[in-house]
């Protein structure tokens, strides 16, 4: 058998069209990512290599696409969830995302945008706080945001 044929025999393989099916179904239901069914073959017990062919094939079909994922994935977290950069980057490289379309796709955020939803952010929060202190005030209001991933000086800009 040439090596052409044997690879044609181990894609036609049941465990093979089992995995690829399984994965396809997720991926047609919800965006996925590269990490996020890697795992999930690994959590069905699929071999590596035959994972890894899975994985390629659906990534030649275009049922998986990093930078698809990686496109949604901020605009949905930004515009949803109202979360910063910093938070969307480490979720993102979390999931195994590549550097630089993380970058590119962080990029597309507008930068006005990106300023009047932290400072909305800022400001909802401030009217449930009960704080009299001004010191303790901007502490808690500088956590929060941080905690929802903007950066400090973008933070301090708005609270002075």
């Amino acid at each position: 058998m040439e090596k052409s044929d044997l690879s044609m025999a181990e894609n036609n393989s049941p465990d093979f069209r089992d995995a690829l099916r399984r994965a396809a179904a997720l991926c047609s239901r919800q965006e996925q990512c590269t990490g996020q069914i890697r795992e999930k073959l690994r959590s069905w017990n699929v071999e590596p290599a035959l994972a890894e062919r899975v994985i390629g094939s659906l990534q030649e079909e275009k049922f998986l696409d990093d930078r698809r994922y990686a496109r949604f994935y901020v605009r949905d977290k930004f515009k949803l969830n109202r979360w910063g950069k910093i938070k969307i980057t480490a979720m993102l490289r979390q999931k195994g995302i590549a550097e630089d379309l993380i970058r590119e796709e962080l990029d597309q955020i507008n930068d006005e945008d990106y300023v009047q939803t932290c400072a909305d952010l800022i400001q909802s929060k401030a009217a449930t706080l009960h704080e009299t202190n001004q010191f303790n005030r901007k502490g808690k209001l500088f956590r929060y945001a941080a905690s929802r991933g903007f950066e400090s000086d973008l933070i301090h800009r708005i609270l002075s």
